[in-house]
């Protein structure tokens, strides 16, 4: 039997994840920074902008970190306590060949990109040779200042407890008072920080350290939640930036909402495009059908099975949802496709494992959702832009979902009803057009299940004078995954400002 050679890969999503059509007002380019009663942001004070970073060895890795103080409220920034944010950086090894800073974010949102410098310099030395590349924890993320909702054990019950399929009325009512309960725990553990943890905020965290770098102009490279992240920097301030490389994208010209409503759709022909033929491709080795529909049936014989009677494994309890997590996670990269058919032939005789797979099972699979990860996720998804309120909406929505798309449609009463009652945000709405800004390079592939192709194809007729580089096959992340068309792209655009003529292709990695 198959054991899992890479376990550690499960459940890293990359997170950019989840659920639902408010029309946004706009804040034209340039004027990202407006506050939501329209005035625009005060200066920058003096004791921040006199800020020394003191740069020292991280804790973990080859990297350098420092803090910064930020104020907790960019348009009133003398009206509550500052926050903290955690930077780090990965510095060109020789001065006169630097030729300047490319800075870096992570996903999710809720992801920390502080590490993430010594990824990139690692896979790319041409790009560590030419650049600084700096990366942050976004406020609310890691190391910076955190907002807290419920805890782990909540968490779980939250997003692993029951199946989500289930739309009967105490098991829809069951979701409603958890999305409700978790909204409460955010307000009493982070109520005076939940209004500032927007992107919209963090844009200004953003160029702060610019500036606190010594650096006029960056240039920015971003995956995931980090298009919509440098989508709104650029937007707001221009003209300080250079060259904008923008992988698997969130639509930014849009909003949450809409966004991840059309989520649901694009994991489920992923599954059923990419994974069941390939499963099934594979029948020799998984036993799971010789054909994609043999292989849907055995996915959800496996799936019934655990409605029935979920499965305890070394302590933590499988349930149906355990299972479509893991799937919706291993979609993420194809290269995952061999944990999740293992994982099936698990399920379906875990009296044949050996302990050590066992293990590593209750490990992958203990915690569906980290706690700290959704708090800043739902603070930036539901604070960023506004969301229908109207739960009846949701219920009826959500059931179509989880008809249509079963396997990530079935959690979307979840993460919509949270930010159906998540507190009224005041953020200002940001209008993304490309006015003033140099050329963007885009990229995302066809079939990536959680930035899918149509968004981003949204967001690139959005951003006047990008470039869309359009990559075969579903794989979430295209810069950094071992395909050599998208890296030539992505370096001969930061290194030398080489830029295709007009929208181009690469095969899959």
């Amino acid at each position: 039997m198959h054991v899992f050679k890479k376990p550690g890969r499960w459940l890293a999503a990359a997170a950019c994840t989840l659920l639902a059509a408010a029309a946004l007002p706009v804040v034209p380019a340039g004027a990202a920074s407006a506050a939501a009663a329209g005035a625009a942001t005060p200066p920058v004070p003096g004791r921040y902008r006199q800020q020394q970073l003191d740069w020292r060895p991280c804790a973990e890795g080859p990297l350098e970190c420092a803090s910064m103080s930020v104020p907790r409220d960019w348009y009133h920034p003398d009206s509550g306590p500052d926050l903290t944010i955690a930077v780090s950086r990965h510095r060109a090894p020789d001065p006169a060949k630097r030729r300047g800073v490319l800075m870096m974010a992570a996903g999710g949102p809720g992801a920390s990109g502080l590490p993430r410098p010594a990824r990139l310099a690692s896979y790319s030395p041409k790009l560590a040779a030419a650049y600084d590349i700096v990366g942050f924890d976004q406020r609310g993320v890691g190391a910076s200042t955190k907002v807290v909702c419920s805890d782990q054990d909540e968490v779980d019950a939250m997003f692993g407890g029951g199946d989500l399929r289930d739309r009967s009325a105490a098991a829809v009512r069951r979701t409603l008072d958890r999305a409700r309960e978790f909204v409460r725990d955010c307000e009493r553990r982070s109520g005076a920080l939940l209004p500032y943890i927007t992107t919209d905020q963090a844009v200004h965290d953003m160029d702060l350290y610019r500036e606190l770098l010594g650096a006029e102009r960056i240039s920015y490279y971003g995956p995931s939640y980090a298009t919509f992240l440098g989508a709104y920097y650029a937007t707001g301030f221009p003209r300080r930036v250079e060259r904008v490389v923008l992988d698997s994208n969130i639509d930014f010209t849009g909003d949450w909402q809409s966004f991840l409503t059309g989520q649901p759709m694009s994991f489920q022909r992923r599954f059923e495009q990419d994974f069941l033929p390939w499963l099934a491709a594979n029948d020799a080795t998984y036993h799971q059908g010789r054909t994609a529909e043999e292989a849907r049936a055995s996915y959800e014989r496996v799936r019934a099975a655990l409605h029935d009677r979920p499965l305890d494994v070394e302590g933590t309890v499988i349930t149906p949802n355990h299972l479509d997590a893991a799937a919706t996670n291993a979609l993420y990269n194809a290269d995952q496709f061999a944990d999740l058919a293992a994982l099936l032939g698990f399920l379906a005789h875990p009296e044949q494992a050996p302990a050590q797979t066992r293990k590593a099972v209750a490990d992958r699979l203990r915690h569906l959702m980290g706690a700290e990860f959704v708090a800043d996720f739902f603070s930036v998804t539901c604070g960023d832009t506004p969301w229908n309120r109207d739960l009846r909406y949701w219920v009826k929505e959500s059931a179509e979902a989880t008809r249509t798309h079963p396997l990530a449609g079935a959690r979307e009463l979840t993460f919509a009803s949270v930010c159906a009652n998540w507190p009224r945000s005041k953020a200002p709405r940001v209008k993304v057009t490309g006015e003033g800004l140099p050329p963007v390079l885009m990229l995302n592939s066809k079939n990536d299940p959680a930035t899918y192709y149509e968004a981003a194809v949204r967001a690139h007729r959005g951003l006047a004078g990008s470039r869309l580089v359009t990559v075969e096959g579903g794989d979430h992340g295209q810069f950094q995954n071992g395909n050599a068309c998208v890296d030539a792209y992505v370096e001969g655009y930061l290194l030398d400002g080489a830029l295709p003529a007009g929208d181009t292709a690469c095969p899959a990695a």
